[in-house]
């Protein structure tokens, strides 16, 4: 516990004090948004805002996941190294698509072909060393089982669950990266999905087979480092959050989208709930769907379903002020985090009966 509490305070304290210094190197170097032009008018005010401000979440969750390794006294595992390896090679990728965006001054960074690629990489290797290294007690990072609450009994086999994690990791990171379009959107949905994991690992560790081998344990390996994981990416996406907000002083840009969008699926991956990661992201899913269907039904009919995809330009567009669509966002995404941590503890139970 008090490795949780060290990761989760030491990278709010970095990322809260951090951002700031931020704002005023990417300021001096001139790395401000640039804004698309068929857009909500109202989002041109924005222009020149700095952004790749992920770079300090990733910097704060890095911070915090050491300091709270040292508190705890019992040094990083495989599964937290993978996770934060995972949001790092992401959040790398992100980050030359928004220098190449500053640099050249255009809204487009790197080619869609390149940017993919880049992600099926990371997701890729992520998903090949997910299976390695067990430990004493045989335990894998990654299973062969599709999850949801715990692995059920469908087995997708080594190649099976390479390309299933690079569904999960792909579509995690672009569903936040599209839900990061309004201040703090994407930040403060985030800082609730982690605070999520970091209470169904806790709960894991403490229900764990190796320690209390009885009905409705959980086969996973390292999960109280899962949790000073979860932990540490809940702080920094809090602190930054401060800055964040609207008026936002600063972006964390696909630096931070995909990192963050990562850093969720890999604790899905690795905690085995996968799709329970589809609850406890609510949010992410049905702005990554509104995109799917506009585009989709644009292409069959020629006609929008949305005024503008992905949804909360929608809502731009009908009149709702920006605030109004994050305070309601954020309240459906933290009632998607409810249900989904009921499903988790839910299922538990069935196993004390």
């Amino acid at each position: 516990m008090k490795g949780i509490l060290a990761a989760g305070s030491i990278s709010l304290i970095v990322s809260l004090f951090g951002t700031p210094f931020a704002i005023r190197l990417l300021r001096s170097r001139g790395y401000g948004q640039l804004i698309r032009d068929d857009g909500p008018t109202t989002h041109h005010t924005k222009r020149g805002t700095p952004t790749m401000g992920g770079a300090v979440i990733l910097l704060a969750g890095i911070l915090g996941y050491a300091a709270g390794n040292l508190v705890s006294a019992k040094g990083p595992t495989a599964s937290g190294l993978l996770v934060l390896g995972l949001a790092s090679s992401l959040g790398f990728v992100g980050f030359l698509d928004d220098f190449i965006k500053i640099r050249m001054q255009r809204n487009l960074g790197l080619r869609v072909r390149t940017k993919l690629l880049g992600q099926t990489i990371v997701a890729i290797a992520f998903g090949i060393l997910a299976l390695q290294f067990p430990d004493r007690n045989g335990m894998h990072p990654g299973s062969t089982h599709i999850s949801f609450v715990r692995d059920t009994t469908v087995v997708l086999g080594a190649v099976g669950f390479v390309a299933w994690a690079l569904v999960l990791v792909s579509s995690t990171s672009n569903g936040v990266n599209l839900t990061d379009g309004l201040d703090g959107l994407a930040t403060g949905a985030s800082t609730m999905v982690f605070a999520a994991f970091v209470i169904i690992t806790f709960w894991q560790g403490r229900n764990d087979c190796v320690s209390k081998l009885a009905p409705g344990c959980y086969p996973i390996r390292d999960p109280f480092d899962l949790a000073i994981v979860a932990a540490a990416f809940a702080g920094a996406c809090a602190g930054f959050l401060w800055w964040n907000a609207a008026p936002a002083r600063i972006f964390m840009g696909d630096t931070g989208s995909l990192a963050l969008g990562g850093a969720l699926a890999g604790m899905a991956i690795i905690t085995r709930t996968e799709l329970l990661l589809a609850v406890l992201g609510g949010l992410f899913v049905v702005i990554t769907m509104s995109s799917i269907i506009q585009i989709g039904y644009f292409k069959m009919t020629q006609r929008r379903v949305f005024k503008m995809a992905p949804l909360q330009h929608h809502f731009e567009l009908k009149g709702w002020a920006e605030v109004t669509i994050v305070i309601r966002f954020w309240i459906l995404a933290g009632l998607a985090v409810a249900l989904g941590l009921g499903v988790f503890y839910a299922e538990w139970i069935t196993w004390q009966r």
